[in-house]
């Protein structure tokens, strides 16, 4: 069975986004710095992006972070999933109902209205679609935002959870935990490169 892994980049104070996040601003003011390691040139960070953008057999995404991708700042040629590297594995977004139109509609996207446990279990089932086609163990990956993630690991949907932990302190914005329900982590892998900490935790 594909694994469910929550992935995002958080600041050293546990933030997803700076202040002030919407649909022409989606990392809020000055969390452009939560990603800097995914346009740096370290070989370790490219890498470990590439091998994430790879085992993605299928993409969630809550339907905030929708609207900020699929807006007219949002992803394009250079800047889609993976920042560019390899792999477009298919998008299902949690949402309470379908946009009227879509802007990045060469992209594979579900909309799922009947709830999150819904929805994981629709990127589930594309991800293991995908595992087959392809004969690789593929995973579904929660890409946020952080209420989403959150949402996900209150509920016990998470298998994993890899954190991106950026050098920056933003003070405020929108934040990653907010301990409704308390897990317990176990650290699986840790790599520090020149931008970034990337640590990966099994969820019990």
């Amino acid at each position: 069975m594909s694994r469910i892994i929550a992935d995002i980049s958080v600041s050293l104070d546990g933030f997803v986004t700076g202040p002030g996040p919407g649909p022409d601003n989606g990392l809020g003011t000055g969390g452009e710095a939560l990603h800097t390691w995914a346009f740096s040139d370290d070989p370790d960070d490219r890498q470990f992006l590439r091998e994430g953008t790879a085992r993605s057999g299928a993409v969630l995404l809550g339907r905030r972070l929708f609207d900020v991708v699929d807006g007219p700042g949002g992803w394009d040629d250079k800047t889609g999933y993976g920042a560019g590297e390899v792999g477009k594995p298919a998008f299902v977004v949690v949402t309470s109902s379908p946009p009227e139109s879509v802007r990045l509609s060469a992209l594979d996207w579900t909309f799922v209205t009947t709830g999150l446990p819904d929805a994981v279990a629709a990127a589930r089932e594309r991800a293991e679609a995908a595992s087959t086609s392809s004969g690789k163990d593929l995973d579904v990956v929660l890409m946020g935002g952080g209420a989403l993630i959150r949402s996900a690991l209150d509920a016990g949907l998470v298998d994993t959870l890899t954190l991106h932990w950026a050098p920056v302190l933003l003070g405020t914005g929108t934040p990653l935990f907010t301990c409704a329900v308390p897990r317990t982590l176990v650290q699986r892998s840790v790599l520090s490169t020149s931008t970034v900490t990337h640590v990966t935790y099994d969820v019990l």
